[in-house]
């Protein structure tokens, strides 16, 4: 049947913004260290559940609606662990254990601060957490069964992160890092030795093993057997796999070439490599040019094998977790950019799809695939990015579709292979989407994430332009409805591309977009409030470059109408920024809409937010682009 013609940006979808707000997350997955049942956390909305599925068996809530696991530190991550029939979990600062078997979570530890990333000793007895309060963040423990109150074991540092226990159960492997390191700059990992004799285990003795403010080590893990501590250093210039031997000392570097094998430390929780229990391989999880594969490292013979799970069309992977009595049956969460995330397991058995993130009712002719592209920068580099075409099994479009020119935030960050639903939204309704990874983003080496070190609101800004007339050039869009949005420094690329290049960009979307650098600095929260001394350099003596990088005081220069969301409850990038710029936009009179939502902090979680939020959005597109 011929499909129908109509302008692009108007085609009907069978996306609609219902199916943004309702759509589930996956934050974890985790195999049971004694059974045949996997664990995961998903997002409904705005709140966290956590599932259990063991065998054959239907899949199972675990907590009810009086809890909604989360790690509260930094950005979350780390909200759970389980080990031996039992999920231990952060909800509201406070460590909980619950039974697989049923029954009632039991808090162990007080309610105060924040904490993340559980991880029980092998012999069941104790938990090792990370800890914020009142801008200290530590490692503390605590026994299993909450009769001790909890003790510090680590602390001094600015940050800690991904506690691991080594299998005697005397020593744990952790990250640290102070400001104004990130931990994509520059971290150290260490090893406490434990006195177990006592009524609380304490430390007798800490080292650092490796790294320092220039390398950026990631995800310590202790193989099995003892023998080996694996982890993850961008010591090279990429993120590779290492192997120390505890007994030599010896690090040793297992993978190479251009490919990461590792993500920037947003959040706790990461984990993309895991041990077989053997000991015998590592499945892990590589990326390049933003697409992922699953590979697995024999270690006896120095092999490394491709799993071949390509040829089922996932393009992303990520919480890999190997089932603890085989020999490298993992389980992941998986996507690709016409495959919504599932929850997967693959092995002796094949590859099984243990959860779907949406209902499956679009077909391969309804989503558009992601392709890789490079272009030439302002400055005669190579950027890099992914572009989207529109597309639709009913409509063909009438000359050429307009373009949203999608930035990630961060700043350094990274848009990858993945299913992306917002994405879809927009190609099935005839727009074409180029998701920028700008200079400074990670998944391209360290060299070119280094490339924002003094120089946020340069490069990424420029690559955006660039990458949109790029397309422009190869009449693949139409350069007279290019769309700029972001949100949080992705947001602030926005406000700084509509700045510096005024009449490129038809409009901008901006979601809790930075506005004014100085105030950023000083109201933002820990993790990030030293982040800019990189991006630009410390204050006072940068202040110029803060001045010359903040939207607010350029606002005069803004010419295009402009669409702003912002929380009220959003400590990251606080409510003050978008005030500040849409009262600049007011009083020059440029055309724009101001979209304020109670409660909601960094990122909209309310499913009639999100469904208004594109509701929204597509009305501003019409009106100003499309029509205009």
């Amino acid at each position: 049947m011929p499909k129908i013609k109509k302008p692009y940006g108007l085609w009907s979808s069978p996306i609609s913004p219902e199916m943004l707000g309702d759509k589930l997350k996956f934050t974890d997955v985790q195999w049971d260290t004694a059974s045949n049942t996997i664990v995961w956390a998903e997002r409904r909305g705005k709140r966290t559940v956590l599932v259990a599925k063991s065998g054959q068996d239907a899949m199972r809530d675990l907590t009810d609606s009086r809890f909604s696991p989360s790690g509260r530190v930094g950005y979350g991550g780390g909200a759970f662990t389980v080990h031996d029939g039992i999920v231990y979990f952060v909800d509201k600062g406070r460590l909980y254990r619950l039974s697989l078997a049923g029954g009632l979570p039991k808090a162990i530890t007080p309610q105060f601060g924040g904490a993340s990333s559980p991880r029980v000793s092998p012999d069941g007895k104790w938990i090792v957490f990370v800890h914020t309060y009142e801008h200290d963040d530590v490692l503390a423990i605590v026994d299993s069964e909450g009769k001790y109150f909890p003790q510090k074991i680590a602390s001094g540092d600015d940050f800690v992160m991904q506690p691991a226990w080594s299998p005697e159960g005397n020593q744990i492997a952790y990250i640290a890092w102070n400001h104004p390191q990130m931990p994509w700059n520059g971290t150290e990992l260490r090893l406490i030795t434990l006195n177990l004799e006592g009524a609380v285990p304490y430390p007798i003795e800490e080292k650092t093993l490796t790294g320092n403010t220039e390398i950026a080590i990631a995800q310590p893990e202790f193989s099995p057997n003892g023998q080996y501590l694996s982890y993850i250093s961008d010591e090279s210039g990429w993120l590779h796999l290492y192997l120390m031997n505890r007994a030599t000392g010896e690090h040793q570097q297992i993978t190479t070439g251009e490919i990461e094998h590792g993500i920037p430390q947003w959040i706790q929780g990461n984990h993309t490599h895991a041990w077989t229990a053997d000991s015998s391989n590592i499945a892990y999880i590589r990326h390049k040019n933003a697409f992922y594969s699953v590979w697995s490292y024999n270690v006896k013979n120095q092999t490394h094998h491709d799993s071949g799970l390509g040829e089922f069309g996932y393009t992303h992977w990520d919480f890999i977790s190997v089932k603890p009595d085989s020999y490298g049956d993992i389980v992941a969460v998986t996507s690709s950019s016409v495959i919504a995330p599932h929850i997967v397991t693959y092995g002796e058995d094949g590859l099984q799809v243990m959860r779907r993130s949406i209902t499956e009712s679009l077909n391969s002719e309804q989503l558009s695939s992601v392709e890789a592209i490079e272009w030439v920068g302002h400055d005669g580099e190579v950027v890099h990015g992914l572009y989207f075409a529109p597309q639709s099994d009913t409509f063909e479009g009438i000359g050429l579709p307009p373009l949203m020119v999608m930035i990630h935030g961060g700043p350094t960050s990274q848009r990858n292979a993945t299913f992306d639903m917002e994405v879809q939204y927009f190609t099935s309704r005839g727009f074409a989407v180029l998701q920028v990874n700008h200079r400074g983003s990670t998944g391209y080496g360290k060299a070119y994430m280094n490339k924002h070190q003094g120089n946020w609101g340069v490069y990424d800004v420029q690559d955006s332009i660039t990458g949109a007339q790029h397309l422009i050039d190869k009449g693949l869009i139409n350069g007279d409805k290019v769309v700029i949005m972001g949100g949080s420094a992705g947001g602030y690329t926005a406000l700084q591309a509509l700045v510096d290049a005024p009449n490129f960009f038809k409009a901008g979307v901006v979601s809790y977009g930075i506005a004014n650098q100085f105030s950023l600095v000083m109201d933002t929260h820990k993790f990030e409030e030293r982040y800019s001394d990189w991006l630009l350099g410390e204050l006072p003596a940068s202040a110029e470059k803060y001045r010359d990088r903040s939207p607010l005081f350029h606002a005069h220069k803004i010419q295009d109408a402009l669409l702003i969301f912002q929380g009220t409850d959003d400590t990251v990038v606080p409510k003050n920024q978008s005030d500040a710029i849409v009262s600049a936009l007011q009083r020059n009179g440029v055309p724009h809409e101001y979209v304020i939502y109670e409660g909601e902090g960094h990122g909209f979680r309310d499913p009639a937010n999100i469904v208004d939020f594109y509701n929204r959005t597509l009305k501003f597109l019409k009106q100003y682009v499309i029509y205009s």
